[in-house]
């Protein structure tokens, strides 16, 4: 027996293109990569052993919710280049929930490691919607050279908190 037209969803949602949290939009396009900045809140400056914290979680995140394609963990902000993946549904992951995640999870072991406690990150993160190959290229490049520019190395290969997808 057929099934009736009530029985049958009609007008399944669609995950917002903005999401609003605080001040800044936050454009999340599905299947695109994206290139995300955060910063520690403050004057706190990570040590050694918190960078290795929020360097493993996202090493821990890639193939699982993002395909992360290159990170950067300094000592004061965080570069990530990344595209969402899709839950079981065929929905991406939303980049708030994936942030949300990220940040609350390694500010809990941070803040476990250097025995304090409060915000370890700043509210907001700054995100940009890359638009070609070419825009990945150059911002992976970007990422790379950021230890470099803040002369914390000479080479890229010398920064320990520096990951770069190899088959990028």
């Amino acid at each position: 027996m057929p099934a009736s037209k009530s029985s049958i969803p009609t007008n399944i949602p669609s995950p917002p293109k903005y999401q609003y949290r605080r001040h800044l939009p936050h454009f999340q396009k599905s299947d695109t990569p994206l290139f995300i900045t955060f910063c520690t809140g403050g004057p706190l400056v990570l040590p050694e052993e918190a960078r290795d914290v929020v360097l493993n979680h996202c090493l821990r995140e890639c193939g699982v919710r993002v395909d992360l394609f290159a990170a950067v963990v300094m000592p004061d902000h965080v570069h990530l280049l990344l595209a969402a993946l899709r839950d079981e549904n065929g929905w991406p992951f939303r980049l708030v929930e994936i942030m949300q995640s990220l940040k609350g999870a390694t500010s809990h072991r941070i803040n476990k490691l250097l025995h304090r406690s409060g915000p370890v990150w700043e509210e907001e993160s700054f995100d940009h919607v890359l638009r070609s190959d070419e825009s990945l290229k150059e911002k992976r490049e970007y990422i790379r050279q950021n230890p470099v520019r803040a002369r914390l190395v000479q080479k890229p290969e010398d920064y320990r908190w520096l990951w770069v997808n190899p088959e990028l």
